[in-house]
C-alpha cells in the first residue's frame, strides 16, 4: 500500500513539474472568471497569527496574503514552487516562507497552526483524506479549514460524465474532476461548519470547517 501511495505521488510531482511553465496559461480562463475573485475574498477572512497554504502552486493566492499573519506555504511540485517564489520575491512579502513539501507527509509539529488555506487542492492529492487528517494534526484545536474545490455533484448526468472523464484528465493533468470532498473533509475528522455552493450544480464549492477541541 505505501509503495502504491508513493507510485500516486510522484505521479502527480512529474505531472505537475512538466506543466509548470505553462500552468497559469492552462488556467487563464477559469482563473479570471471565477477563481481570482473566490481567492480575493477567502483570504479575507484569514486572520492567523499562524496559517499554513497547502498546494500553493504558482502564487497565485500570493497577492493575496495578509500583511499582519505569518504564513507557510507548502507544494509537491519543485517546478511549481520556483515560479511562486518568484513571484514571492517580486511582492516583497517577508512574513512568508515557501517550502517543497507532500501534504500527506508534513513535517510539522502536532497542533501547529491556527489556520489552513487549499484552493483548488485537494482534487490531485493522491490520498486526499490522508491529506486532510495531516492538515487536521498540524492545525491547533478549535482552528480552521478554508477550501475552494471543484469536485463531483450531486445531478446523476454530470456526476456520470465526471465519473467517466476523471481517469483520462488524471492521467493527462494529475487532476481529479470525480471527488466528493466534503465528504472526505468529514471522513478525515473536520467538523463541517459551512459549504457554500460557488457554482450552480456545486461543481464549485466554499468549504468551512474546524478540529474539534
Amino acid at each position: 500500500m505505501k509503495e502504491l501511495k508513493n507510485e500516486r505521488t510522484e505521479f502527480t510531482r512529474n505531472r505537475y513539474n512538466t506543466v509548470s511553465t505553462i500552468y497559469d496559461v492552462m488556467e487563464w480562463p477559469v482563473e479570471h472568471l471565477w477563481y481570482k475573485k473566490w481567492r480575493q475574498k477567502l483570504w479575507q477572512q484569514i486572520h492567523g497569527p499562524k496559517v499554513l497554504e497547502i498546494g500553493v502552486g504558482t502564487g497565485k493566492n500570493i497577492p493575496y496574503y495578509p500583511k499582519e499573519i505569518e504564513l507557510t506555504g507548502i507544494d509537491l511540485s519543485s517546478g511549481m514552487l520556483k515560479r511562486a517564489k518568484g513571484l514571492l520575491k517580486d511582492k516583497r512579502k517577508n512574513h512568508v516562507t515557501l517550502k517543497e513539501m507532500d501534504a500527506q507527509d508534513m513535517d510539522f509539529p502536532d497542533n501547529h497552526f491556527k489556520e489552513m488555506v487549499a484552493t483548488f487542492v485537494f482534487c490531485s492529492v493522491p490520498d486526499p483524506v490522508l491529506g486532510l487528517k495531516e492538515a487536521l494534526r498540524v492545525t491547533k484545536p478549535g482552528g480552521k479549514l478554508h477550501l475552494l474545490e471543484h469536485m463531483k455533484p450531486e445531478h446523476s448526468f454530470l456526476a456520470s460524465l465526471m465519473e467517466t472523464l476523471d481517469t483520462p484528465i488524471h492521467y493527462l493533468s494529475g487532476v481529479h474532476i470525480a471527488r466528493q470532498t466534503v465528504a472526505n473533509v468529514e471522513k478525515a475528522g473536520w467538523s463541517i461548519e459551512k459549504v457554500q455552493d460557488l457554482t450552480a450544480k456545486g461543481i464549485f464549492k466554499k468549504i468551512e470547517a474546524s478540529k474539534p477541541h
